[in-house]
C-alpha cells in the first residue's frame, strides 16, 4: 500500500523539523506558489541532497540565460514528452501553459511537439533537446551548427544541453520512486 502523504512510492519521510533554511524555502514556495512541489518534498528526507537538487535547478531554470524561462520550460515539457515522466508532464506543462499564456502550447508539447506552431529557433531548440533525449551520442557538429544557425550562441548551447540533461536525469528519478505531482498543477493556466 502506497501512503499517498508522502510524495513518492518510497518510505522517506522529511527531516523534522526541517532545518530553519529549509522551511523558509518552503514558506517562499507556499506563499509564491500556493504549494510546496512535490519534488523538493520528496528530496526533504535528505537536506544535502534536497539543497544540491534546489541549487542545481535553480541555476538552469531561473538563472539568467540566453534561453527564456519560457524555452527552458518548453525544453523540460519535450523531455519529458519522450520519457514519459508523469511528475514533469503534469508540473512543466502547467509552467508552459502560464508562462506563453497558451494552454495549447502546453498541451502540444506534452503530445507531441512536432506538430506545434513554433518558430524556427524553438523549433531547432526542441530538435536538438530531443536528439539528446533518443541518442545523445549521435549529436555531432552539424546540430550544433544547426542551433548557430537558428541564432543560439555556444553558451546557450551548453544550457539547452544541461536543462535537457537535467531533466533526462529528473524524469528518470520521478518514474522510478512513482513520484507524484501536486493536484494544484493539473488546473493551472487552463
Amino acid at each position: 500500500m502506497v501512503d499517498t502523504a508522502l510524495p513518492t512510492a518510497l518510505n522517506l519521510p522529511m527531516v523534522d523539523p526541517l532545518p530553519a533554511p529549509t522551511q523558509t524555502y518552503f514558506d517562499v514556495c507556499q506563499d509564491k506558489l500556493g504549494m510546496v512541489p512535490n519534488v523538493l518534498r520528496a528530496y526533504a528526507f535528505d537536506i544535502d541532497k534536497l539543497d544540491a537538487f534546489t541549487a542545481m535547478y535553480n541555476n538552469l531554470m531561473l538563472a539568467p540565460s540566453g534561453l527564456s524561462k519560457l524555452d527552458r520550460e518548453m525544453i523540460a515539457v519535450v523531455v519529458s514528452s519522450i520519457n514519459k515522466c508523469f511528475y514533469c508532464l503534469v508540473a512543466h506543462g502547467a509552467a508552459v501553459r502560464a508562462l506563453s499564456g497558451d494552454p495549447q502550447l502546453g498541451e502540444t508539447l506534452v503530445m507531441n511537439y512536432r506538430v506545434a506552431d513554433l518558430d524556427a529557433r524553438q523549433r531547432a531548440m526542441l530538435d536538438f533537446a530531443a536528439q539528446m533525449t533518443t541518442a545523445s551520442a549521435t549529436i555531432e557538429d552539424p546540430h550544433r551548427a544547426a542551433l548557430r544557425d537558428a541564432g543560439f550562441t555556444d553558451h546557450d548551447i551548453w544550457d539547452i544541453a544541461n536543462v535537457a540533461g537535467f531533466f533526462n536525469m529528473t524524469n528518470r528519478v520521478a518514474s522510478a520512486t512513482a513520484m507524484r505531482p501536486n493536484d494544484d498543477y493539473h488546473a493551472q493556466a487552463r
